[in-house]
């Protein structure tokens, strides 16, 4: 297989897996959301409403694309596509298994919080283009929210850097076996919490959805959006959760690899193994959803200065220090 074959099939595989952990998650989302209120949730869909998320798709293409009069066409057009290809970029270094990855960079770990960031854009021209007081609030919001978790979810990963003397994704989880024990236990465990917080902000789920806050703007920098444009945005949300849960398994969790399984066979079940921990810890982002209000915009900002950003520094401050002693 020549080169240029094995990279596209090996994108292939990825963006599948990607895509099926999407639908995963959207239903995940509903049944759990419809469990914890006590509710039957989507049952008429196929089997139990086990098809739910394929229906809503379909629903979305077939409504119509509506671009207002005022908009910035150009821009507006462009934006969903934005958010879905930055979010896309992100699972071109995550390792699904030691061979299955797309490219094993050096700097997987500054690749991904550089394409991370270009969400923010995406966000940010969808709010502005649209010519719509609501949608420009919102994008605002988002890009003042997104600049600020960014700086914890960046520190957050530099302690695990110190600790595995690499930026390489495949790195980080070999010095996990290595060690024998996922970095959210030897010494990162606070890193891993902030890192969550941080993510579930940049992913602006409840209770940090102050971009959309349908009770105050309409849907936010979504507002003008239908048809399929709007659908781009609902599929990039959860894309991106499962994404960023997959992110946190490998880097703190151990990724593909499991302590008491042979090493020799984690081709064939580290695949299985980084699903089941990307699912786990989205199942917890679905709890979360369910559980808490909607932060205020002063605690928003209050939490990320003045709580994960020092404690991560902090854990910075320690790891350095642990690593130069021992």
């Amino acid at each position: 297989m020549s080169f240029g074959t094995e990279i596209l099939v090996k994108v292939g595989v990825v963006l599948a897996f990607a895509l099926n952990g999407a639908v995963i998650c959207t239903l995940m989302d509903v049944k759990a959301s419809a469990w914890m209120q006590r509710r039957p949730g989507p049952l008429h869909v196929g089997l139990r409403g086990f098809i739910f998320p394929l229906a809503e798709v379909i629903k979305f293409i077939q409504k119509e694309d509506i671009v207002p009069t005022k908009v910035d066409k150009t821009i507006f057009k462009l934006a969903p596509a934005f958010i879905l290809f930055s979010v896309f970029g992100l699972f071109v270094v995550v390792p699904i298994s030691p061979t299955l990855v797309v490219v094993d960079l050096n700097l997987g770990v500054f690749y991904l919080l550089a394409i991370s960031t270009l969400s923010t854009l995406g966000v940010l021209i969808a709010g502005w283009s649209s010519a719509n007081k609501y949608s420009l609030m919102g994008g605002l919001r988002a890009a003042g929210q997104l600049i600020a978790y960014e700086l914890p979810l960046i520190l957050a990963v530099v302690g695990v850097v110190i600790q595995a003397e690499t930026m390489s994704m495949v790195g980080i989880v070999e010095k996990q076996i290595e060690w024998g024990l996922p970095f959210a236990i030897a010494g990162q465990g606070i890193a891993f919490v902030i890192f969550m917080i941080a993510a579930t902000a940049e992913m602006m789920r409840i209770p940090f959805d102050m971009p959309i806050g349908e009770s105050e703007l309409v849907m936010g920098f979504m507002t003008e959006y239908s048809g399929i444009r709007f659908l781009i945005f609902y599929i990039a949300e959860y894309i991106n959760m499962f994404v960023m849960c997959a992110i946190a398994a490998t880097i703190f969790l151990g990724g593909y690899h499991v302590p008491l399984l042979p090493v020799e066979w984690v081709n064939f079940y580290g695949p299985v193994v980084l699903l089941t921990k990307t699912l786990g810890l989205a199942f917890i982002l679905v709890l979360v959803r369910w559980s808490f209000p909607r932060f205020r915009e002063d605690q928003l900002q209050n939490i990320a200065w003045k709580i994960l950003i020092p404690l991560s520094l902090l854990n910075i401050f320690v790891t350095s220090i642990m690593k130069v002693v021992f």
